[in-house]
């Protein structure tokens, strides 16, 4: 159960995982395929140098990232770890009191502001904060 106190940054349920991918087609066949699964739309998000898609499980989803420059964030990871696990977004009401909370924790951030990403309105937390997790908070719309 959420707690109320003021001091904790609550989360609803997770809402994704991200996987980045060298060929976002050729991994979201191979998931699909294995278990049996439907993708969503394929989307770019020019301003984040990537192209994404969503696949539902069960009410979570696999978010699939293929960079579509070297110079993006997904670029550069992609480049430095390779294909897999990137980050996990956390659902969560009120992002931007969370963000808030987040700062008077002291807890590093990537985006001090939350902006508009793939799955709503996201913020993510720096792998430092989170004992090398990359955490994205996502309110969606």
């Amino acid at each position: 159960m959420p707690s109320k106190q003021p001091n904790v940054c609550a989360v609803e349920s997770v809402n994704h995982v991200g996987i980045v991918a060298r060929d976002l087609e050729t991994a979201v066949k191979l998931y699909c395929d294995i278990f049996g699964l439907k993708p969503g739309p394929v989307k770019e998000l020019l301003e984040h140098g990537v192209k994404a898609v969503m696949v539902d499980v069960g009410g979570v989803h696999l978010e699939f990232l293929q960079p579509t420059r070297t110079d993006s964030g997904i670029g550069r990871f992609l480049e430095s770890h390779g294909e897999g696990l990137h980050h996990v977004a956390l659902q969560v009401d009120d992002i931007k009191g969370k963000v808030e909370t987040l700062k008077r924790r002291g807890i590093e951030l990537i985006d001090q502001e939350p902006r508009q990403g793939l799955s709503g309105i996201i913020a993510f937390i720096h792998p430092k904060g989170m004992h090398g997790t990359l955490v994205e908070l996502v309110q969606p719309q």
